[in-house]
């Protein structure tokens, strides 16, 4: 949903480093719906929030709540 940054170019900008997938594609959950997906590379984590546009808390405050403590915690969204 952001027209800034789409995840269609950022999986493809990813792609082309050939980066090689660690934990592969798969959807993420919070209160119990598909938060968004999440892939993660050697040295970098693609995580992409369902229904927000560029500006993740305002849009989907809940999600990105989830989002944002997977990643204090060192751990990939819940499956």
């Amino acid at each position: 949903m952001d027209g800034r940054i789409p995840v269609t170019s950022s999986r493809y900008s990813i792609n082309a480093l050939k980066v090689p997938v660690e934990k592969a594609w798969r959807p993420w959950y919070s209160g119990g719906e598909v938060g968004g997906y999440v892939v993660r590379y050697r040295g970098v984590t693609l995580v992409t929030v369902r229904g927000a546009g560029h500006q993740v808390p305002s849009n989907q405050p809940e999600r990105a709540l989830t989002m944002i403590a997977s990643f204090l915690r060192g751990k990939l969204p819940p499956a």
